[in-house]
C-alpha cells in the first residue's frame, strides 16, 4: 500500500510534511520545522537565513525562501537534496514519537501528494520524482538501521 501524504498535519502521515511542527537543532541553531531550515539554506552567508529561521510558520519561511529578491547560493541545485535529507534526519532523529511512524511504514512507497510540485513531490498526474519521499525511504532505512 502507498503511503500518501501532503500538507494536512491531521492527516495520520501528516508528520512527513515539512510543515509539521517538529522544531530540531542543526548547524548551532533550532528550526522550528523543517521547511524553515531548507529554505534558509539557500541564502546561507547572508542575513536572509535568520530571516527565514525566525517567521512564525512553514509557510512563510516557504515564501520567503522562493522570494528572489535575494540571490540563490550558486551551488543550491548540486546541493538541495542534501541538505533536505540533513534537516529531514535530523527532524525524526530529534522526535521519537514521529520516527515509530516512519519507521512503521516497513517497505512502502512514500508520496508526497503535492499536485503542484513536480521535483519534490508527485506532482498532478502523478509523474513528478517524488524525491521528498524518496529522501524520507532513505531516512527510514538509516534510522531503522541503527535501531538493529
Amino acid at each position: 500500500m502507498t503511503i500518501y501524504f501532503y500538507s494536512n498535519r491531521e492527516e495520520p502521515y501528516g508528520c512527513f510534511s515539512n510543515f509539521s511542527p517538529h522544531g530540531f537543532e542543526l548547524d548551532g541553531f533550532y528550526w522550528p520545522t523543517s521547511e524553515h531550515y531548507f529554505q534558509a539554506q539557500k541564502f546561507v552567508g547572508t542575513p536572509y537565513v535568520d530571516r527565514i529561521r525566525l517567521v512564525k510558520t512553514p509557510k512563510d519561511a516557504a515564501k520567503m525562501g522562493r522570494d528572489r529578491s535575494f540571490p540563490l547560493r550558486p551551488d543550491w541545485e548540486q546541493v538541495k537534496d542534501d541538505i533536505m535529507r540533513r534537516g529531514v534526519l535530523r527532524k525524526f532523529q530529534t522526535h521519537t514519537d514521529i520516527r515509530e511512524v516512519l519507521i512503521s511504514t516497513g517497505d512502502e512507497l512514500i508520496v508526497e501528494n503535492s499536485p503542484i510540485d513536480y521535483y519534490w513531490g508527485c506532482g498532478a498526474d502523478g509523474s513528478g520524482n517524488n524525491m521528498l519521499g524518496k529522501i524520507l525511504m532513505e531516512v527510514r532505512e538509516i534510522l531503522r538501521d541503527r535501531i538493529n
